[in-house]
């Protein structure tokens, strides 16, 4: 049944859950422009100097608060969001689909994640920001600064790996779980790197709100794609 009544159809389009979904990219995209602004304006922000120096002892800057467990405990965590976990759980990933005969998804995966690590690097170049230079780095870093890509491509791969399973129809209690797993997973890996001095905190929030992003929007992409009935998530 058509509706041809121009109201009706924006009503139906103004639905609660479109106005909570445009309002969140909205906050998502003027959080990383205003943290843009704020960290490029020149010198490091207070907060940021504030954060990292709390992170480390007073009387040695090169030594991180807590035990050397706890120190090399943060660079597991970390690892987690680096480039080469990040590549083998989208591939093994993707591989899976393909397994399941599911190829549209299996690319959309591919290319939702390959984009946004080529969004990274691009940010990264465009902005050029300098690395902290007020504590040693607790970890190799070869590219600049802001956004964090770890902060950012964590957010976007167990995110969308969380809207795929939230999408297979599992039970309410289940799907709550797997998205606060993700959401402790990325949080831990964001501090992690301001842990280790690699990271100013904007690098980090800015990371975050790049990747919940792309991560949101691919997320409306895939269930605009099951509504229409080409792309399907299953189980089975």
């Amino acid at each position: 049944m058509m509706i041809n009544n121009p109201k009706l159809v924006a009503i139906g389009f103004l639905t609660f859950s479109n106005v909570l979904l445009f309002s969140a990219f909205c906050a998502l995209v003027w959080l990383f422009i205003e943290i843009a602004w704020l960290a490029n304006s020149g010198e490091p922000l207070p907060l940021d100097r504030s954060i990292i120096l709390a992170m480390r002892n007073p009387l040695d800057l090169s030594d991180p608060i807590g035990p050397h467990w706890f120190e090399e405990l943060m660079r597991d965590i970390t690892a987690l969001g680096g480039t080469g976990v990040l590549t083998l759980v989208t591939l093994l990933t993707s591989t899976c689909l393909f397994l399941l005969k599911n190829k549209t998804l299996a690319w959309f995966v591919i290319i939702t994640i390959g984009s946004g690590m080529l969004c990274s690097s691009l940010l990264k170049y465009g902005f050029s920001r300098p690395r902290p230079d007020l504590v040693a780095h607790g970890s190799y870093v070869y590219t600049s600064s802001f956004p964090s890509g770890h902060s950012m491509m964590s957010a976007l791969v167990y995110f969308i790996l969380c809207g795929i399973f939230i999408q297979m129809g599992l039970a309410r209690r289940l799907q709550i779980f797997i998205l606060a797993s993700a959401s402790l997973i990325v949080i831990l890996i964001g501090l992690s790197r301001i842990y280790l001095g690699v990271h100013w905190p904007t690098d980090v929030l800015a990371g975050w709100s790049a990747g919940c992003f792309w991560a949101l929007l691919s997320y409306r992409l895939l269930r605009y794609w099951q509504k229409r009935g080409s792309l399907l998530v299953t189980t089975n």
